[in-house]
C-alpha cells in the first residue's frame, strides 16, 4: 500500500528533467520545499531551501541533484529518424529498444531507441555490441516533414519512458531517475521531520541542477550559500548483483545506508566521516562503506568552495544506476533519513569547528 514517502518518490522519480532542461521537476521541487523554509533560485536554476533552526551557524548544506541523465535531439534524417546525442554517462548496452519521451514545443512524442535489425547482420557482427553512434530513435514517422509536424526539432529533450513501480516484496521500488531525486526525496523527508524539533544550525537544501554534465549547478549553489559544513545526498552503486567480487563492491540492497569513504574527485572530511559513522553505530543504524572508484558528485565542487568545505556522502544504494529503470530499498531510504536527522540535530557551532580543528 502507498504511503507518502512512496508518493514522494513516485512524483519525483516520474518528473522530467534532464540537464539543462530541469524545468518540470524544479516546479514539483519547488512545491515540495516552500513549507520548510525561505525559497531561492541561482541563475543557472537551482533551487535553494533555507530553513532556519535555533541558531544562525552553522550553515549546513544538503546538496542533491534534481537532473536525470537523457538525451537531446542531434539531428533529423530526410527519412524521419531521429539521431541524438547524451547528456550524461550512458552505457550504450542498455539503450536499444527502450522507449523515450521528446518533449518539444507542442507536448511530447514518443518514440522507441533502434538500430540496424540483427537479421540484416552478418555472422560476425551479431556478437558486437551496437555503438550510440548507430542507434536512432524512431518516432513512426516516415519522412522528416513528419517529425518536424510532431513538433520534434535539434536541441529537444529526450527522456527516458519509465514508472515508478512497487515490486514483488513491497520493500523494493523500481523506476527512472533515483540518480538523485532520492537524494531530493532525503531533503524533503529530513527538513519534513526536523519541521517539529529543534537544530542548533541554519539548513540549506539545495536541489542542484547539471551535476551529470560536470556540477555545475553544484558550483554556483554553494556559492549562494557559502555553508560550513555540506552533506550530499546520493544514489549509490550496489554490488550485490551478479558478476561483482565483494573486494569491487561489498554494498548490497537493504542493508542500509552507505557513506563513501573516496570517489574519484573527492576525500570526505575524515572527521565529518568519523562523526557520521559513530552517530550510526550509536544509535544502531545499519550503514555500509562504499568507494566509488569510476565516478563523483556535487562533493566534488562544493568541498573545494572558498577555503574548503567539510563534506561527505550519504547514499542510498541502487541497482541498474544510469540506466531507464533502477531499484532501491525502502529500508535503506528510511535509514537514510534517520541518520540524516540525527545528525543534523548533533551538528551545532562547536561540532563543526571540530572537523576543521
Amino acid at each position: 500500500m502507498a504511503d507518502s514517502t512512496m508518493e514522494l518518490l513516485k512524483e519525483l522519480t516520474e518528473a522530467n528533467g534532464i540537464p539543462g532542461y530541469e524545468g518540470q521537476v524544479r516546479g514539483i521541487v519547488r512545491k515540495l520545499l516552500e513549507p520548510f523554509g525561505e525559497i531561492s533560485q541561482d541563475k543557472i536554476g537551482s533551487v535553494i531551501c533555507k530553513a532556519n533552526g535555533s541558531s544562525e551557524a552553522p550553515k549546513v548544506m544538503l546538496a542533491g541533484h534534481m537532473d536525470e541523465i537523457g538525451f537531446m535531439v542531434k539531428f533529423i534524417t530526410k527519412e524521419g529518424f531521429i539521431h541524438f546525442l547524451p547528456l550524461g554517462g550512458w552505457f550504450d548496452q542498455v539503450l536499444l529498444g527502450q522507449r523515450v519521451v521528446i518533449n518539444t514545443r507542442q507536448g511530447e512524442v514518443v518514440g522507441v531507441i533502434g538500430a540496424k535489425p540483427p537479421h540484416l547482420m552478418r555472422a560476425d557482427q551479431r556478437s558486437k555490441v551496437v555503438k550510440r553512434k548507430d542507434m536512432y530513435i524512431d518516432i513512426g514517422a516516415t519522412s522528416k516533414g513528419e517529425v518536424e509536424e510532431a513538433g520534434v526539432r535539434p536541441g529537444d529533450p529526450v527522456i527516458p519512458r519509465a514508472d515508478f513501480v512497487s515490486l514483488a516484496n513491497g520493500k523494493t521500488y523500481l523506476s527512472k531517475a533515483f540518480d538523485d531525486r532520492v537524494g531530493i526525496a532525503l531533503i524533503v523527508s529530513s527538513l519534513d521531520e526536523l519541521k517539529s524539533d529543534e537544530h542548533p544550525n541554519t539548513i540549506y537544501g539545495v536541489a542542484t541542477v547539471q551535476e551529470e554534465v560536470g556540477v555545475r549547478g553544484a558550483t554556483t549553489s554553494v556559492r549562494a550559500v557559502d555553508p560550513d559544513v555540506a552533506i550530499v545526498l546520493e544514489s549509490d552503486i550496489a554490488g550485490d548483483v551478479p558478476g561483482i567480487k565483494p573486494e569491487e563492491s561489498s554494498v548490497k540492497l537493504g542493508k542500509g545506508p552507505t557513506v563513501y569513504m573516496y570517489d574519484a574527485r573527492m576525500i570526505p572530511n575524515i572527521k565529518l566521516r568519523n562523526f557520521l559513522m559513530d552517530t550510526a553505530e550509536e544509535l544502531k543504524i545499519p550503514l555500509q562503506v562504499s568507494y566509488v572508484e569510476g565516478g563523483a558528485t556535487d562533493g566534488s565542487a562544493i568541498h573545494l568552495h572558498s577555503t574548503g568545505v567539510p563534506t561527505v556522502v550519504i547514499g542510498v544504494a541502487a541497482r541498474h544506476i544510469h540506466s531507464d529503470s533502477s531499484i532501491i530499498h525502502r529500508d535503506d531510504y528510511d535509514n537514510a533519513v534517520r541518520l540524516l536527522i540525527e545528525v543534523l540535530k548533533r551538528m551545532d557551532a562547536n561540532k563543526v569547528a571540530e572537523f576543521t580543528a
